[in-house]
């Protein structure tokens, strides 16, 4: 075998979305781009706000020397100020530039943290579904996930989350609002999470930390609010990018705060700084980490997502699909009508219309879709999921 054993296993594993990527491809050089209905990826569909555009050819078009040099493992001082100034007005939290690393995206955030905290063989708890590539994260830095389920709507089942804590446990990772389901957990569900955590660090006499992973924090619907979770538990970090809010998801820019309550926090904030360089990230990129310190609070019209969700749970809600509706992010997550969600998934493809099976999310018995998507291939496909959930009823 010319690769790693455990690579071809990931590859295995993460193969879905890859195989309807695939299938797309395949399908749209058969019937043309227009005639297939691609849900499979969250791949915004909405361009960058002007004020970015703007603001980013004023950053590109500054003469001044050394713009592109190197700079501090955990970004530039003047942008990690303008993330803590922002984050600390948003949250209600008294946090500095000294608890922010600029990162390459969300996933460089998780990384750095999971690097600066497992050690082999520790355990990484996570509400499922979850996002699956946790589980790789997990493992480049010698970790194993241990996927717990939620409740029925979704929301945190901390009681479960409380019974999988071993003496191995060094973190769980949440996702708030979620990828694939879109819930958004309550400040209650948090503070009941946080009180847990607090418990079982005493009783395992190890810190357990929580890992907030939060891309998807602005696109939320509803007059929804996300509650923060350095309110909720001391040992905290969060991750998050500007992929989403800002449509910037190929720029990898994206930053990691740590809970100025956190125990030995500089431990922490050397750790993961030496992370950032020694992954191979260096440093986020210099151009885009100057952007985002102009277009602090700027944002993608959300109605537009808000309005696309709801044509898409409109539409399926009249074909009798059930689902529960989502708080945020810009994924469906509706109950397949059998219980096998990849035979589902496979005749809704046989209408040219690609999801992703929740199989691949940590939750057989469901299907994702991705609704970041023009209008057209919303209201197109809909003769495809009417035809596809009369087979199975």
């Amino acid at each position: 075998m010319p690769i790693a054993r455990k690579m071809a296993d990931f590859i295995e594993k993460s193969s879905w979305i890859r195989k309807m990527f695939e299938e797309g491809a395949r399908l749209k050089a058969i019937h043309g781009a227009d005639n297939v209905f691609d849900f499979s990826l969250g791949n915004p569909n909405m361009e960058p706000p002007e004020e970015v555009r703007d603001h980013l050819e004023q950053v590109a078009a500054d003469p001044a020397p050394g713009l592109h040099a190197y700079m501090p493992n955990t970004g530039y001082p003047h942008v990690r100020k303008a993330v803590a100034d922002f984050l600390g007005r948003e949250q209600g939290v008294a946090i500095t530039e000294n608890e922010i690393i600029m990162t390459c995206g969300a996933a460089g955030g998780l990384n750095i943290v999971l690097k600066a905290i497992l050690d082999a063989d520790d355990e990484v708890i996570t509400p499922a579904p979850y996002f699956v590539e946790y589980g790789f994260y997990a493992d480049n830095h010698g970790g194993r996930l241990v996927a717990v389920p939620t409740r029925p709507d979704f929301t945190i089942d901390v009681a479960a989350i409380e019974a999988a804590i071993t003496p191995k446990t060094r973190a769980v990772v949440i996702n708030s609002p979620n990828n694939p389901t879109g819930q958004v957990y309550s400040a209650q569900n948090l503070a009941e999470l946080g009180q847990c955590l607090e418990k079982k660090s005493r009783e395992i006499n190890r810190r357990i930390y929580l890992v907030s992973d939060e891309p998807y924090r602005k696109i939320v619907y509803d007059n929804i609010e996300v509650p923060g979770v350095f309110d909720c538990y001391a040992d905290s970090v969060m991750a998050t990018s500007y992929s989403k809010d800002l449509s910037l998801p190929g720029e990898r820019i994206g930053f990691a705060a740590i809970n100025p309550a956190a125990g030995e926090k500089q431990q922490l904030l050397a750790a993961m700084a030496l992370a950032n360089r020694i992954l191979g990230f260096v440093n986020a990129p210099a151009l885009m980490q100057r952007l985002v310190a102009l277009v602090q609070g700027t944002s993608v019209d959300i109605a537009e997502y808000d309005r696309k969700r709801n044509l898409l749970c409109n539409g399926l809600d009249r074909l009798g699909y059930k689902f529960i509706r989502p708080g945020g992010a810009f994924y469906l997550f509706p109950q397949s009508p059998i219980k096998d969600d990849v035979e589902f998934v496979g005749a809704l493809q046989q209408e040219r219309i690609l999801a992703v099976p929740g199989s691949g999310f940590g939750a057989p018995g469901y299907f994702r879709l991705s609704f970041c998507v023009a209008d057209q291939t919303i209201t197109d496909a809909m003769p495809g999921f009417e035809k596809t959930i009369a087979q199975f009823q």
